[in-house]
């Protein structure tokens, strides 16, 4: 099996530069901050929920599974907020008034969806932060604005292929007038799941309304109390809808996880926005998975990885491993749902036997990587 490897988010500052060549007119900002997660002052405990959560999205990530089963200022902004497990999230407002909830921020996935109305499930959602019977929901019967996503709708295929009339039953191919809706979704993630209907609704920023923007609305959810923000590269992401030029964002040391202390993410859609680079900052460019043939391959950020150095000794990694291959393993992922770099295990064996003899004075701790799942 080629590999898939994960390059974590450090836990100091970071930048993301995705550059997206769409072309539009206004730039997002947006706030990330941390997903409230059951404190803990025990630091193994911390490093196992990091661990734990890390190893399960690395799986997800590479085995994934299909995507569904049936006047502004040149400048939008958010607010993104850290996590003690690893999460950063933001608030959006949708609807007519607007609705604000709060959505986990993931690169690994395109489709934005909020938990709707008052009879929304969540199944194994009783974490200590959460209070199942009153999670935040969206509720469209208070919007205006909210449109059910018709099969015959150009967006209904995004999430369902080119096929999808084949999904409504009612449609006839040379109808123009069907009132059929959509098929109802159902969404895997690496823990949980979440299933609903697709709505069209207004996205609201403070200086932009982004009308008709696609989102998800869900009824019934296993251990995913919190909606999803899908930053990938699919045409129902977040950025994809927006048609940002660029977006960027900066994270937040870990030791403001759970503080309320946030970094700004941003969306430029300013067709004759700068390209140009800022001095002292070194840039690395995405690239797309020309090879994939499983659609959640195109959804990731890939760069290109050309050597591994273990101090200044340089690990010879057959070059079969860095890049995707035919099937469209392999390569090298950025994944803001990940805490930890993750290798297969022949490059992992050669990074910790160089490792090993740099640190020769010191034993490995193997009991300590078996109880973290991290060997």
């Amino acid at each position: 099996m080629k590999t898939m490897t994960m390059a974590s988010l450090p836990f100091y500052f970071l930048c993301f530069f995705p550059f997206l060549i769409i072309s539009a007119s206004t730039t997002i900002k947006i706030s990330l901050s941390p997903f409230p997660h059951h404190p803990s002052f025990d630091p193994h405990q911390i490093l196992n929920n990091l661990a734990t959560s890390s190893i399960s999205r690395a799986h997800h990530l590479k085995h994934p599974t299909n995507k569904t089963n049936t006047t502004s200022n040149s400048l939008l902004k958010a607010s993104l907020f850290p996590q003690s497990y690893g999460a950063y999230t933001i608030s959006l407002r949708f609807g007519t008034p607007p609705q604000t909830l709060t959505f986990l921020m993931v690169t690994g996935s395109s489709l934005i969806w909020f938990p709707s109305t008052f009879r929304y499930i969540c199944f194994q959602c009783d974490f200590p932060n959460i209070d199942t019977p009153n999670i935040p929901t969206f509720s469209p019967k208070l919007s205006s604005s909210k449109k059910l996503l018709g099969c015959e709708n150009p967006k209904c295929s995004w999430l369902f292929g080119p096929d999808v009339e084949s999904l409504c039953q009612d449609l006839e191919p040379t109808s123009k007038n069907s009132t059929q809706t959509c098929p109802p979704y159902m969404l895997q993630y690496v823990s949980g799941s979440t299933g609903g209907f697709l709505l069209v609704e207004n996205l609201v920023f403070p200086h932009k309304t982004f009308q008709d923007f696609l989102v998800g609305c869900s009824i019934i959810s296993n251990i995913q109390p919190t909606g999803i923000a899908g930053f990938g590269r699919s045409p129902e992401s977040l950025p994809s809808q927006l048609g940002p030029k660029k977006f960027s964002y900066c994270l937040v040391s870990r030791q403001f996880d759970d503080t309320g202390i946030r970094s700004n993410m941003l969306l430029e859609t300013e067709p004759g926005s700068s390209d140009a680079k800022t001095p002292g900052l070194t840039y690395t460019p995405f690239f797309k998975n020309q090879f994939a043939k499983k659609s959640a391959f195109k959804e990731y950020f890939y760069v290109t990885l050309l050597n591994i150095l273990v101090g200044d000794k340089h690990v010879k990694v057959p070059y079969k491993f860095l890049v995707p291959g035919s099937e469209g393993n392999g390569g090298t992922i950025v994944d803001s749902g990940s805490n930890f770099t993750y290798m297969e295990r022949p490059v992992f064996e050669l990074v910790s036997e160089e490792f090993q003899k740099q640190m020769g004075n010191y034993s490995r701790a193997r009991e300590v990587e078996n109880i973290f799942g991290l060997a």
